[in-house]
């Protein structure tokens, strides 16, 4: 596998460190008690969708995938436990010998999801379930939020192109998961060539301001870009007036000019006149890019704008207000016994407050109208009714420790499409509600 599909430095193979402290400690008191090798059963999933979202956006199980391949304890690794005296030896051990053998299912990526959805279930012992629940959330929780911001930022364009460009504003490896999960949600490039060497998303770029800062006057950076790039290159107009190097840009492109980018002002207003001097030029075909901290509301607001494409930067990579999806990994059920035909058992947090759960391993199924439109979230325990068979969600992701489900990137890309067409038409409303669908549960005494 190449540990460059993690947005990993290649120096660092392994994903074992992405893990919480408290993680390792909880696994040496089990093995100490005798509770280790209990037949365990967790879930992801999320009790409320963000304020104001009508729907998630699974994205990142293809990341998640890799990550536990990877997830071993090699000599560095045991190493800094031993050297900081985390864990005992019996542990280290243990430690040393770790390939995750249990199962995991999930929804497909690209999917949407909904409050309780469990949108990842990992079986096995619990102590080899326990240790992937940090860097599991990690890649979800961040990947799911940028996805539905792009989700709603691609229903916004209304099918217009939009370009990933947040690169600078985030962490950098995070800049490389956010690219991949906003192709997911819709958008069609990415800045990111990192990105693009990962995941083969295509990749889009010309000029900055600094590039028109750099000559002595702004036709002499226009020339030299069109006798870089040619006359199909996409020009920054705003650097001084806009008048008038829309002017030089069709008089040193010619009408072929592919593009101007407006980074700046008042976007509407300058975007019309654009337009008409771009005609009024004969540069007709020319398209306009707008840039400038756009977020789902704003990209909306220029539905009736000559606008071509847009590109995306800082709301984008973080959420769009919502950096998280608030996801949690918990355990649902467990054997009564390190037996491995002991009958699984429900088991939930039940203090109080908000922070509850429904216990018990659960199937989930998306009930539709007679018109195919999703109504309900169903999810239960024990046997699945004949009517939402043919409807459930998960997918076998990995089995006996094996990976079984890779696939394409577009492939994820399409799903996410058709999922969003099978919703009712308000979940692509900007305006805020609450989960487009209801969630409703139908439990069992059997699990």
């Amino acid at each position: 596998m190449n540990t460059a599909d993690l947005g990993l430095p290649v120096d660092v193979p392994s994903t074992a460190l992405f893990t919480d402290h408290y993680e390792l400690t909880m696994l040496q008191a089990a093995l100490k008690a005798g509770t280790a090798d209990r037949r365990s059963v967790f879930e992801v999933f999320t009790r409320r969708l963000p304020e104001g979202r009508r729907y998630g956006v699974v994205t990142g199980t293809g990341r998640v995938l890799d990550a536990v391949e990877n997830f071993r304890f090699d000599a560095r690794e045991l190493g800094f436990l031993r050297e900081r005296g985390i864990v005992d030896e019996r542990t280290l051990e243990w430690l040393a010998a770790y390939r995750f053998s249990g199962d995991i299912w999930g929804y497909p990526e690209g999917e949407v999801y909904f409050p309780g959805s469990p949108v990842l279930r990992v079986e096995g012992t619990f102590a080899e379930c326990v240790l992937l629940e940090t860097v599991i959330l990690s890649i979800l929780n961040h990947d799911s939020a940028i996805a539905a911001a792009a989700s709603r930022m691609a229903s916004a364009a209304g099918g217009r192109p939009l370009i990933e460009m947040g690169a600078r504003r985030t962490h950098e490896l995070a800049a490389v998961a956010a690219s991949r999960a906003a192709y997911v949600g819709g958008f069609a490039t990415t800045s990111d060539l990192a990105a693009g060497f990962r995941y083969g998303i295509p990749t889009v770029g010309t000029s900055a301001h600094a590039f028109t800062l750099l000559h002595d006057a702004e036709r002499d950076a226009f020339r030299a870009q069109v006798d870089s790039l040619g006359e199909g290159t996409t020009l920054l107009v705003d650097t001084y007036d806009v008048t008038e190097a829309v002017r030089l840009a069709v008089e040193i492109a010619g009408p072929g000019l592919g593009a101007v980018r407006i980074d700046s002002g008042d976007l509407l207003l300058v975007a019309h006149r654009v337009r008409g001097q771009l005609d009024e030029l004969g540069a007709t075909e020319t398209k306009i890019v707008v840039t400038s901290d756009l977020d789902e509301y704003a990209i909306a607001s220029l539905a009736a704008a000559p606008v071509d494409a847009y590109g995306v930067g800082t709301q984008l990579v973080t959420g769009s207000g919502h950096p998280t999806c608030s996801m949690v990994y918990k355990l649902v059920a467990r054997a009564e016994s390190t037996d491995p035909k002991a009958p699984l058992l429900p088991v939930a947090k039940k203090s109080m407050g908000a922070k509850t759960s429904v216990g018990g391993r659960k199937w989930a199924a998306r009930r539709r109208d007679e018109q195919g439109v999703a109504e309900a979230e169903v999810l239960g325990t024990g046997p699945v009714p004949a009517h939402l068979v043919d409807r459930q969600l998960l997918v076998e992701l990995v089995k006996g420790g094996t990976v079984v489900a890779r696939e394409p990137l577009d492939a994820v890309r399409e799903r996410h499409i058709a999922a969003l067409d099978g919703l009712p038409l308000s979940a692509k409303q900007l305006s805020r509600g609450e989960a487009v669908i209801p969630t409703e549960y139908l439990m069992s005494t059997t699990i």
